[in-house]
Order: structure tokens, then sequence, then C-alpha cells
């Protein structure tokens, strides 16, 4: 019997909240399929894509990976420093970013879906 979308979405989520670094969606889908072998990744691919419109995980387009969301943004900008070395992901709100990404956007006639700022480096745990 095939789970509703909103239960896979839920055991998508559960998953990435089980793992404290970032997971592709092949280490979801592997993870996922302990319990249900069957499992396709065309299903865990669908659970992301919903959880991200929903704002409930956030896609690292640059490392192509998965994290949940910490964080309220229902107007907001989430902001995501990434550990180069431990791949560790801290969320914080950067919502006075906002107005600014606005501007930029609108400097070249484009208007934004949504946005996401990435920033690569090493955490406090790495740099000493």
């Amino acid at each position: 019997m095939r789970k509703q979308a909103a239960v896979r979405q839920s055991d998508v989520l559960g998953v990435l909240n089980e793992h404290d670094k970032p997971m592709t969606a092949y280490a979801i889908l592997d993870q996922m399929k302990v319990d249900e072998p069957d499992l396709a990744a065309p299903t865990v691919y669908r659970a992301l894509t919903a959880l991200t419109d929903q704002g409930r995980a956030h896609k690292l387009e640059s490392i192509k990976a998965f994290v949940p969301c910490r964080c309220n943004h229902d107007a907001a900008v989430p902001v995501l420093a990434i550990c180069e070395d431990c791949g560790a992901v801290e969320e914080h709100d950067g919502t006075s970013l906002l107005q600014e990404l606005t501007a930029i956007s609108a400097q070249s006639s484009f208007t934004a879906n949504r946005h996401i700022v990435e920033i690569h480096g090493r955490c406090d745990g790495c740099s000493n």
C-alpha cells in the first residue's frame, strides 16, 4: 500500500532531522530502504521537492544536499553557513538581507521566487 504524500514527506523530514549533516537524496533513500526495500528515488525526490516548496527543508545547491529548516522563514532569507571540513550546516535568519536582495534582483528585472544564501568556510570547531 502506498503512503500518502504528507506521510512520505514526514518520513523524509524525520530522516533529515535524525542527522546533523546535510544528506543527498540517495543517502535519504538508502536510510529509508532499511524499512522499505522497494522504495524508489522518485518518491524521495517528490517528497524533498514538496518539503523545500513548503519551507520545511532547504536544498544546498552548491553541494546537492538537503537539511531540515530550523527557523521560521515566512518572509525571510535563510542563511546557511556550511563547514567545508566537517560538513556541519548552521542556519541563520537573514531577514535583514531581504530588501537588499530584492533591490539587486530588480536591477536585472528579475523576480525571485525564493532566497537562500549559502556561505562556505570553516566552523569554529574546525578552525582551531
